[in-house]
Formats: structure tokens, C-alpha cells, sequence
């Protein structure tokens, strides 16, 4: 998931870290050979294109609330047990909404010419009734109610060809991107220009005002829905994508909680080729008349779905340390045009390959290592925040009317942080969700003395690309909602791949995207991590506590700076 993200306001004023005392004695050489076995499990006994194969080609793509999620949360569930871990079960955080599947969809073009059009039905699309043919209108998008006075009485029948056409470079091949010696000293080094030195991070500043008006667009969308349903347009089609790859999220829907019964999208959607959509608009700019037949198949599965995560463990053996907890995971759910291999599929099978090499190994962990796979990441990140609300800490969000228009995971964080008994049990999570490439190093989320530790655990990984520690936070995925509590929770730097050029939240997100070697390095790595952590004398050291009842206070403006003129 590429969500934006804001960084939490951490500490009191005048103190951005507080460290708890950490003094922790070298490895063992009993822990080193371990970690030689779970090297040589991971590397040449994989079985991470097993999973994935059973989990993207068997399964398929799994929305959050569908019935392929909840085939995967059962897969999961018993391919965990299998491989020996204990207390395997799936644990819900509460309703999601909608439960949607994509039977099929076809779009093509009927006049002047046929031609087939590559078309994904947008996520929670109601179903058109059957293959319905007609004339196609070109509408610009509508950005206030005062635009529709254009289109009343004009669209009964229609399929309407809906906003700007899209630029496509005649050029733009997909790119292949790796991380370089250079790329990484970069990510290594701090940026000193604020956020502006974050983006690739995927990190925001707190602005309440500046989502509020994104969100709110949002929501007139849904206004724009049910504005072209009772003019009788039978459907609708917006640009996706170039170069065969068609980009499908709820970005393109008729508003972002079109997965809530209370916001269901009453008009059928799909999203098509950019090349086809721009053939269509320049022939109808040039008063070709232009008809299309549109078929979106897909079926609702009930109206309160509850959302469930995944769950199980290696139990910790150490009498005084059993009861703390390590863990490690990603996100299950994906998508619905590709088959989630990237996003998140990889991360889960990852994680999951981790689970099955420390079983293997038979290690005997002093800390219980715990795997969380969530669901709901796509739509705001429920699954983990739901499992840390449950576990560990409760955020309060605000509520006026603009802010419920933005979605929890976004909206202004107000008063402090609620703690529950489990939150001094856990040491750290580290969480895999940028694609399905090597992991190259790890974000600390400014937590020096996890830094310091971190670059004394990746000694036995560097000779498998494993180099860099970066003080930069990062955002968009299922490590944040730990740290927002003041959990030490980390998301690990990984080698891009195509996954930004092709696969994220696109029909490519397929099992074929997937390095077999990348896979199998970055399940060792995380299987390290995980040993490690388990292992050491203390728990991860902690950040101070986020408290974000502070931010007005410290937003204010400084006073009397400035000389009073005469």
C-alpha cells in the first residue's frame, strides 16, 4: 500500500527520545550457529514460490470482507499450524462492511469499429444487468452540483466516458529499479529539509485541513454517482492505466468508503486502458459517434463482514521472558484486478517462510515470536491498528464533521494514548510491504539505540545485500500504528523492483512479479530479525511515549520575537 502517512509527535518538550537502559551482551556462539542454520534453511530449502503459489494462484485476490479473504485467513490459519507453530486461529477487529467479488468484466467497443478494451470493474462496482450496448458520452469531471445542470437530460441510456484523458508516453517502458551503493547511502543519511526529504518514504506532515480537502472531494463523488444513476446512465468508465497495465483501487471509485452499506456505489464502474479511453474521447471530440457494450459481473456477499487477521506462534521458553513477544508480518488482503503478489501477498509469504524456517531449525526462542497477517490494510491500515487497539493502546481521533469525512488512520490525533496491560509485554514488530524484492536494510523511525543494535544484527546479513540502517521514518503500511503508540515498530528498506513501475494495485500484481531468490533472502532476513530480537537480554529500547494532546500547545505561533516599532 502507498498510502501517505503522518509522522506521530513524539516526547515532551524538550525531549524528542528517551531510551530505556539497554546493555546487551554479544551473541552466543550457540545463537551465531542458529543463525548459519536459518541461512542455509532459507536459502536452499525455500519453499516461499510454494506458498505463493498457493496463496495467489490458488486463492486469488483477496478484498478485505470477501469470500477469497476469508478462504485466505483459513489458508494461512492451517498452513501455520502445518509447519508447527501453536495457537493458530483467526482474530477479528470488528465489522468492515460490504463483503464484494469481481466475476468478470468485459468492455469493447462496438461503433465505429470493434475493438476489445482491457477493463477491471472498480472495487464494490454494483453489476450491470448483463451485456448492456449503448451510445457513449464523453462527461469532464463534475467538481461542483452547480456542473450537472449541463448534463440533466442527457445521459438516459448512455455510458458515459467519464474525466480528462490521460497523457500516455509513447516512450515509457517499465522500469526495473534497484537500489544502488549510492541509492542506499542516500536513504542512510538523514534528509535536513523536512519533509520535503520524506516523500520516498511516504511520509506527510500533520495537516487536518489539507485531508479534509482531499476526503472531501471524495465525497462528492459519491454525489456524482447517484447524480449519473437517476439520469439513467447504465454505466460508467474512467482511465486506469498504459502499456497494458491498468491501475484499480478505491481511488477510482465513486467515493473511498464505497465498502460501507451506508456508501454503496449505485452506479456500475469500470476502469479501462488509457489507450482505449483516449481513442474514444478523441472520436467523440471529432463528432464520431462512438457505442461500446459493457459487461460488469460482480456479486455482494453480505453487508456486515467482519474483518479477521491471522494469527500464531513459536512459544518463548525462557521462564522470565516467555510472556514478551516478538513479532513479525504484513498484509494478507490486496486488490482485486491482480491476484495480490506484491501487495501484500509477498510480505505475508515472507513472514509466513520465516515462521516455517525458525520450525525447522527447531528453534527455542527465550521471547514468543508471534505472526500477524492482517486484513483492511488497503482501506486504512483496521487489521493492524484494530490488533493494537485490541493488544496494546488506544488513539483518539477527532470527530467534527470535516474530520469523519477522512478516514480514522488519517484524521487529527487528539488527547493521550490509552495503554493496556499487554503493551510492556511487547518488544518490537517488523512488518514486509514495499513489493516482492530483496530487503536491503531497515527504517529505525528515529529510535538511535535500535539503530546502534540493528547494525550489530545485520553483521551476519551483509554478504546477502543486507547493509543499511536508516534513522528515517516511514509510512503507509502496517508497522505505524505500533509506533503510534510508542511501540518500537519497523518496516524494512526493500529493493523496488517494478513494484512502483507495474504491480502496485494493478492487474501485474501476479505471481509471475515474484524473484524467487529475493523472496527466499528477505525471509532469512526477517527470520534473523525475529531470532534475535527473541533472544537478546532486554526488549527493543522504546521511543518516548507519542503524546499528541501536545501539538496544539506546540503549533502556536512564538510571540514577542519581533521588536515592537516605535
Amino acid at each position: 500500500m502507498k498510502i501517505l502517512w503522518r509522522v506521530p509527535l513524539f516526547g515532551l518538550a524538550g525531549s524528542c527520545l528517551a531510551v530505556v537502559g539497554f546493555a546487551q551482551q554479544p551473541q552466543s556462539a550457540a545463537e551465531l550457529e542458529t543463525i548459519g542454520r536459518i541461512r542455509q534453511e532459507g536459502l536452499f530449502d525455500s519453499k516461499a514460490m510454494e506458498y505463493a503459489s498457493g496463496l495467489f494462484d490458488g486463492i486469488g485476490p483477496r478484498l478485505t470482507g470477501s469470500p477469497n479473504m476469508k478462504k485466505a485467513n483459513d489458508w494461512t490459519r492451517d498452513q501455520l499450524t502445518r509447519m508447527g507453530c501453536v495457537d493458530a486461529h483467526e482474530e477479528t477487529w470488528g465489522n468492515f462492511g460490504l463483503g464484494w467479488r469481481q466475476i468478470g468484466t468485459t468492455v469493447w467497443m462496438t461503433v465505429p469499429d470493434s475493438a476489445t478494451v482491457i477493463a477491471q470493474a472498480t472495487p464494490w462496482s454494483p453489476a450491470t444487468a448483463g451485456a448492456v450496448t449503448g451510445e457513449v458520452i464523453a462527461v469532464p469531471e463534475l467538481k461542483t452540483e452547480a456542473d450537472f445542470a449541463k448534463w440533466k437530460g442527457k445521459l438516459a441510456g448512455k455510458i458515459v466516458l467519464y474525466g480528462g484523458v490521460p497523457k500516455v508516453s509513447p516512450d515509457k517502458l517499465p522500469e526495473m529499479e534497484h537500489y544502488d551503493a549510492a541509492k542506499l547511502t542516500k536513504i542512510q543519511d538523514f534528509p535536513l529539509d523536512g519533509y520535503n526529504g520524506l516523500n520516498e518514504q511516504s511520509v506527510l506532515p500533520d495537516d487536518p485541513p489539507f485531508w479534509e480537502s482531499i476526503f472531501g472531494g471524495m465525497a462528492f463523488k459519491e454525489k456524482v454517482g447517484a447524480f449519473l444513476k437517476q439520469e439513467g446512465a447504465v454505466a460508467l468508465l474512467v482511465p486506469g492505466g498504459s502499456g497494458g497495465v491498468i491501475h484499480d483501487d478505491t481511488g477510482s471509485s465513486l467515493g473511498w468508503f464505497v465498502y460501507r452499506p451506508e456508501h454503496r456505489q449505485v452506479i456500475p464502474e469500470a476502469v479501462i486502458a488509457s489507450e482505449a479511453f483516449g481513442r474514444m474521447s478523441r472520436l467523440l471530440a471529432h463528432d464520431v459517434a462512438v457505442s461500446a457494450t459493457v459487461n460488469i459481473a460482480t456479486e455482494f456477499t453480505g453487508d456486515h463482514q467482519p474483518g479477521m487477521n491471522t494469527v500464531a506462534e513459536i512459544a518463548g521458553t525462557d521462564p522470565k521472558l516467555k510472556d514478551e513477544v516478538v513479532m513479525i508480518g504484513g498484509h494478507l488482503d490486496s486488490w482485486a484486478a491482480g491476484t495480490g503478489a506484491t501487495d501484500d501477498g509477498a510480505g505475508a509469504v515472507i513472514a509466513m517462510e520465516a515462521m516455517r524456517i525458525l520450525n525447522a531449525v527447531g528453534v527455542k526462542p527465550r521471547r514468543t515470536i508471534r505472526i500477524g497477517l492482517w486484513s483492511g490494510e488497503e482501506q486504512g491500515i483496521f487489521g493492524s491498528a484494530g490488533y493494537v487497539r485490541d493488544h496494546f493502546g488506544v488513539l483518539n481521533y477527532a470527530k467534527t464533521p470535516a474530520e469523519l469525512q477522512v478516514p480514522e488512520f488519517l484524521r487529527e490525533q487528539v488527547g493521550p494514548v490509552t495503554l493496556k496491560p499487554e503493551h510492556r509485554l511487547l518488544s518490537a514488530y517488523f512488518n514486509v510491504d514495499n513489493g516482492g524484492g530483496k530487503l536491503l536494510g531497515i527504517y529505525t523511525e528515529g529510535n538511535v539505540a535500535a539503530a546502534t543494535l540493528f547494525e550489530r544484527w545485520a553483521q551476519p546479513l551483509k554478504d546477502l545485500g543486507f547493509t543499511t540502517i536508516s534513522e528515517r521514518p516511514t509510512g503507509s503500511t502496517d508497522h505505524v500504528p505500533f509506533d503510534q503508540v510508542g511501540l518500537p515498530g519497523f518496516q524494512f528498506i526493500q529493493d523496488p523492483r517494478d513494484y512502483d513501475a507495474r504491480t502496485h494495485h494493478t492487474n501485474q500484481d501476479l505471481y509471475e512479479r515474484l524473484s524467487e531468490p529475493d523472496l527466499a533472502q528477505a525471509a532469512v532476513v526477517l527470520a534473523t530479525f525475529a531470532y534475535d530480537a527473541a533472544m537478546s537480554d532486554e526488549m527493543i529500547p522504546r521511543k518516548t511515549l507519542p503524546q499528541p494532546e501536545l501539538k496544539r500547545t506546540l503549533d502556536k505561533p512564538l510571540e514577542g520575537i519581533y521588536p515592537v516599532k516605535p
